[in-house]
């Protein structure tokens, strides 16, 4: 049976992150004295008070260079958050970040863009998935946020 599992950065990448973005730019952590920023290194929300960067982070970029995937003018780079030092990654149960409008973008082995969909509540991720993953083409997918079009997670299939 197939399942699909959400994927944080990769430790390597974050260690990277911590010292320069993906634009080039240091890494310049702050205190979050609100909390609710998406943390992409572990999944969840930060806390108010958590130690947190804003990065400028590629993932289809890093995931191309993994692969040798030439993803072209799809390769794109936007703002992550992230926790300042390392944390203990993800502890989840289902997706993260629940309750909101998403898109789900599907992306082929060499990187273009196959098309997306708009998951709303109450619609199911796992059907999104078990959508996106049924086209043989599909290799990985992104789940993005509505409201400001940022990168959330990466989705590859579970055997």
């Amino acid at each position: 049976m197939t399942t699909y599992a959400a994927r944080p950065v990769e430790p390597a990448a974050l260690k990277e992150l911590r010292d320069t973005d993906d634009a080039g730019r240091p890494c310049r952590p702050f205190v979050d004295a609100e909390g609710g920023a998406p943390l992409r290194c572990c999944l969840r929300r930060s806390g108010p008070g958590e130690r947190i960067a804003l990065v400028s982070y590629a993932p289809l970029r890093r995931w191309a260079a993994e692969t040798g995937a030439e993803p072209g003018a799809y390769d794109e780079q936007g703002p992550v958050f992230i926790h300042a030092e390392p944390c203990a990654g993800p502890a989840l149960d289902g997706y993260p970040f629940p309750g909101a409008h998403r898109t789900v973008r599907r992306y082929s082995a060499d990187g273009r863009i196959l098309g997306g969909r708009l998951v709303e509540p109450p619609d199911s991720f796992d059907d999104a998935f078990t959508r996106a993953f049924a086209d043989p083409e599909v290799t990985l997918v992104h789940v993005r946020a509505v409201e400001y079009g940022c990168f959330l997670y990466e989705v590859r299939r579970e055997e």
